[in-house]
């Protein structure tokens, strides 16, 4: 058995559980035993912990995002002995692209990540496939890692029958959810992320389209940090064009959407504000959503959000 370290930002913490039920087989088979820091039990070190858990774990996965890389701890703490590790091959590190980041930046930005081709797990339209994805990548990895100097060859008679009988999860209630306090601080990082998102979906949903149909051409354009404007032309005439942005000439907070490439933010289409529950953050669309969802207000996650901007971009294209 082999065990798995997960090294991630607290922020991303949802994320990370989601991840771990994926690895539910591997823990059943006996392949696997995966540690992290909400493990540690109450008046141990913490440093400590991590450090030990560190040392003996034969796969470090980092869980790469933009609070993961900004983390000083992560970075300054695991990440650098988790290269260290890796380099004398005493630890496989395997990168985890939850969230749209500059990870190939990172000390680990040379690595083969997962899910596949690096896009991050939030990218994906279905993100059961995406964390199925990982946890195929995982056991592969698993197979072709031999175990490390030291370890038995084969488990004594005693515990080889162990071994061979069916594991029995341990008794616990499904009923595990609680409400969770979520500050400006989340507010502002959960724009910030879906933004980047967002810039990436519209990029390759246009390159997307073209590819799809000849007599279309597009244009995707990074203003700023904080905008971007996407347009699409059949037979050379523009017929749908978009600027995306947050911040800006209007005092809203949240995603503003204007079906215009100008890049002008003195006017809005659209805006996506931030819903606070007691289970996570959301966006809700101000002025079109009650039309488009029948008279009910929809709470939408970045994905979602996403996907609603693009077909308001879409529909001149697809209404002629």
């Amino acid at each position: 058995m082999k065990t798995v370290f997960f090294s991630y930002s607290h922020k991303d913490e949802a994320l990370r559980d989601e991840l771990e039920i994926r690895f539910t087989m591997l823990k059943r088979e006996g392949l696997i035993e995966a540690w992290h820091d909400r493990r540690i039990a109450v008046g141990k070190d913490f440093d400590d912990e991590i450090s030990r858990k560190l040392e003996e774990a034969d796969v470090i996965l980092l869980l790469a995002s933009p609070d993961f890389l900004a983390s000083d701890y992560c970075w300054g703490k695991e990440v650098k002995r988790a290269m260290e590790r890796h380099a004398a091959r005493d630890a496989l590190v395997i990168p985890i692209v939850l969230r749209p980041c500059e990870w190939t930046r990172a000390p680990f930005g040379k690595l083969l990540a997962a899910p596949s081709d690096g896009k991050a797990v939030t990218g994906w339209s279905d993100r059961d496939a995406a964390f199925l994805d990982v946890a195929r990548k995982i056991r592969a990895a698993l197979n072709e890692r031999p175990e490390r100097a030291g370890a038995a060859s084969s488990p004594p008679p005693a515990a080889a029958a162990s071994a061979a009988a069916p594991r029995v999860a341990q008794a616990r209630s499904s009923n595990l959810a609680i409400n969770k306090r979520f500050t400006q601080a989340d507010e502002d990082a959960f724009v910030l992320s879906a933004f980047e998102f967002m810039a990436e979906f519209f990029e390759g949903s246009l390159d997307a389209l073209r590819e799809r149909n000849a007599d279309i051409a597009v244009r995707f354009r990074r203003i700023d940090a904080n905008r971007f404007t996407a347009a699409a032309y059949r037979d050379s005439r523009k017929e749908a064009a978009c600027t995306i942005w947050i911040g800006g000439d209007v005092m809203t907070s949240g995603v503003k959407y204007v079906g215009s490439d100008s890049g002008a933010t003195n006017v809005m289409n659209e805006t996506l504000t931030v819903e606070r529950t007691d289970h996570g953050l959301f966006f809700n669309a101000l002025m079109g959503g009650m039309h488009r969802s029948g008279g009910a207000s929809r709470r939408l996650s970045s994905e979602q959000a996403a996907e609603w901007l693009w077909a308001m971009f879409l529909e001149p294209m697809q209404r002629r």
